[in-house]
């Protein structure tokens, strides 16, 4: 079964009102992509927002707009692992952070005709995986620009040149040059570097122009182009470690064509096992059948066995934050992902075969807790508060009527849950949802009201959304389930689904022609997690800061594509989760054998928050280390049994927690306890069943009984 694209829905208008007066709006966009919804949390996003000059990047390039001598125009970097800054003492181990130095340019990409009063830079056709990047000149924008595709993995750093001056520019300085004509239209420069690597640029003439480009060494700084050139120029870093003449082989064999865009497209293949596909399309006018890319290590352990890619695993480039890159040659990429958790459900618990004991232990914690009001408790000024407030009822609820069992009590609380949830519904919370028609999403009015871009950690400018909004939706996934155990009816389900949809189209629109939202909004299926950074300008780029939350958003999309009967959603979120269950054991959730962060890393267990360009073991509320660690746990549900593995549960706690005094005297203390459910829900059940237990022990966003339930 096709699990992409996601029929429907497309022209249906957001229930939300409408506002036009985004106060940050994206800045040097091209005209025709205005009028559609604009990705708010991809990897070209400083190209979009403030002054456009941070660095995006490719993988395993980064590019920026540079303005400075010596070089105006599109600047390529790529750093190697000794180039790692570790700190706050590079001496510690573990570090607490490391970073990749940014803008060291070792070559720019210019012309004669272009200077910062003379040229405008703009980008055009944002879509998940690419972008597209020009330099035109302002008196003749139509006949002379620079064009870039920018598409994530790209090998070679590709520019389209029309009717302008090539030169290349250099920070690092050039120590030598050489060009190598291939044919009349063809010829492969081999540029060594200061700092001792080398580089190869190739460059093709349009049919129209019949002749070479000269290259010509103008001096340390500059090659200069020796005319008007039409044609593509590509340019390729050599990886260190590599026998250079092989992988000029690969090089000539590949070098003329350049993908412009990717799309996705992904098959359920059982309840279990299910592939995706990366289709890089290429320009119809390439002058080579053979693409080259680079791959990220997760992608290099799940390509499928009839996947029809060639890997080169001797060939290898450093990525800032996810391990080495292996170059492939394929237009398309097919992975498989098998043990999908379909057999993971709504219950924390596998069977319900609770002793006496245990049952009477978890009636008296209900009793406690379902006297609470969450009405009063989610009545907030934050969707992200208000919804952990909401889920942690609709959890309770499932236990009191799924595990023990209760439907008396569990109409009484449920009637309660809907009712607080029905103020969301109604739109009628204290910062309503509207629809930005500027970007294109579902944002809350918070920012318009008070100019505050912070307010609810950034809603307002598309950070977190999959955080928040996922809370919503697995918490009107367990209502809906619940109606149909408890003999409700379906009437619930029918006046909520609206709501509840829109929502999930915010955060993970799987409809390219939708014309209200942006595919994919927070999942990147590139780097197979989410990017919680919206738009905002930053050095480092996207980040993630919540690997559970991430998941658990993923989690609710497939419960509530379970109770509402859409298979397409239900095994894409299945899928989403085996990814992600992969890409966080190889880059976030550190085992002691980690191969892809640096050892002074590894020792953290988690990553912290990682950027595109920096991991930083802390978080953004605080640095105490049960806040760094629990922020991946958080919230503990069935989920985390799959994402989280025993193993690597098993080496955090003993290096941080064994000892009691690390896990604190707050929320955070059940959080971790919660978490050792996993690997030993003997002691954890002692934990939460002691009679000295603190009621301050409980996060917000659980109960002590979903906690219990979760041991049991």
């Amino acid at each position: 079964m096709d699990i992409f694209p996601e029929n429907g829905h497309g022209a249906c208008k957001p229930q939300f009102p409408a506002r036009k007066d985004h106060p940050f709006k994206p800045v040097g966009i091209e005209e025709p992509s205005l009028a559609r919804p604009i990705p708010t949390n991809k990897f070209y996003g400083n190209f979009l927002v403030g002054s456009r000059l941070e660095p995006t990047w490719l993988h395993p390039y980064s590019v920026w707009w540079s303005k400075s001598s010596p070089g105006f125009g599109l600047s390529v970097a790529h750093t190697e692992p000794g180039q790692r800054v570790f700190g706050p003492d590079p001496s510690q181990t573990p570090a607490q952070y490391y970073y990749n130095p940014v803008r060291i340019q070792s070559i720019c990409f210019s012309a004669k005709e272009m200077e910062e009063n003379t040229t405008d830079m703009s980008i055009d056709d944002p879509q998940h995986m690419s972008a597209t990047l020009y330099f035109k000149s302002k008196a003749n924008p139509r006949r002379q620009y620079i064009r870039f595709p920018l598409v994530q993995g790209s090998a070679f750093v590709t520019a389209e040149y029309h009717g302008i001056s090539p030169i290349f520019a250099s920070g690092v300085r050039f120590r030598s040059f050489q060009q190598n004509f291939v044919s009349n239209r063809r010829s492969r420069s081999t540029i060594v570097l200061e700092d001792g690597h080398t580089w190869l640029l190739y460059t093709f003439s349009e049919s129209r122009d019949d002749q070479p480009l000269c290259l010509r060494f103008a001096s340390n700084e500059r090659i200069e182009g020796d005319r008007v050139f039409w044609g593509i120029i590509q340019l390729i870093k050599i990886p260190r470690h590599c026998e250079q003449a092989s992988f000029q082989r690969l090089t000539d064999a590949c070098a003329g064509r350049w993908a412009t865009a990717a799309t996705l497209n992904a098959q359920s293949l059982s309840d279990s096992v299910a592939r995706y596909t990366i289709r890089f399309h290429t320009h119809p006018n390439s002058y080579s059948s053979q693409l080259l890319m680079y791959a990220l290590p997760h992608h290099v352990q799940s390509f499928a066995h009839d996947s029809r890619v060639n890997k080169y695993s001797n060939f290898q480039m450093q990525s800032t934050t996810k391990g080495s890159m292996t170059a492939i040659v394929g237009d398309e990429w097919c992975f498989e992902e098998s043990n999908l958790p379909c057999y993971i459900g709504f219950d924390p618990v596998a069977d319900h075969g609770l002793s006496g004991e245990a049952r009477n232990l978890l009636r008296r914690v209900v009793l406690q807790e379902a006297g609470g009001d969450p009405q009063a408790e989610s009545n907030l000024n934050s969707m992200y508060f208000s919804g952990k407030a909401l889920d942690k009822f609709a959890c309770l609820c499932w236990v009191i009527a799924a595990v023990l069992g209760d439907q008396e009590l569990a109409q009484s609380t449920l009637l309660k849950l809907k009712r607080a949830f029905a103020r969301f519904e109604q739109n009628a919370q204290q910062f309503p949802l509207v629809y930005d028609e500027l970007w294109g999403g579902v944002v809350a009015r918070g920012l318009y009201d008070n100019g505050d871009w912070m307010q609810d950690f950034g809603n307002g400018c598309y950070n977190d959304h999959h955080f928040h909004y996922g809370y919503f939706i697995h918490t009107a996934a367990i209502i809906a389930k619940l109606d149909l155990l408890l003999g409700n009816g379906g009437g619930w389900y029918n006046e909520n689904r609206g709501y509840v949809d829109t929502l999930i189209r915010d955060i993970a629109c799987a409809n390219e022609q939708d014309q209200f939202f942006s595919l994919s909004r927070s999942f990147d299926w590139f780097h197979g997690h989410s990017w919680a950074k919206g738009i905002f300008e930053s050095q480092d780029s996207k980040d993630e800061e919540s690997t559970s939350e991430d998941a658990y958003c993923s989690y609710a999309l497939k419960l509530w594509g379970q109770v509402s009967g859409n298979k397409r959603l239900e095994h894409r979120a299945n899928l989403m989760l085996a990814i992600q269950r992969r890409v966080f054991c190889n880059y976030f959730l550190l085992e002691d054998d980690n191969p892809n962060q640096p050892a002074q890393i590894i020792g953290n267990k988690v990553a912290g928050i990682l950027f595109e360009n920096k991991v930083d073991h802390t978080t953004y509320f605080g640095h105490e280390l049960r806040y760094i660690q629990g922020i991946h746990m958080i919230p503990v549900s069935p989920i985390s049994r799959y994402i989280r593995s025993q193993k690597f549960i098993r080496e955090e706690w003993e290096r941080f927690f064994a000892n009691d005094d690390n896990t604190g005297n707050d929320g955070w203390k059940g959080i971790l306890y919660s978490n050792l459910s996993i690997i030993d829900p003997g002691r954890a059940k002692d934990f939460f069943a002691s009679e000295a237990f603190n009621p301050a022990w409980i996060d917000g966003g659980t109960t002590r009984a979903w906690s219990l339930a979760m041991c049991l």
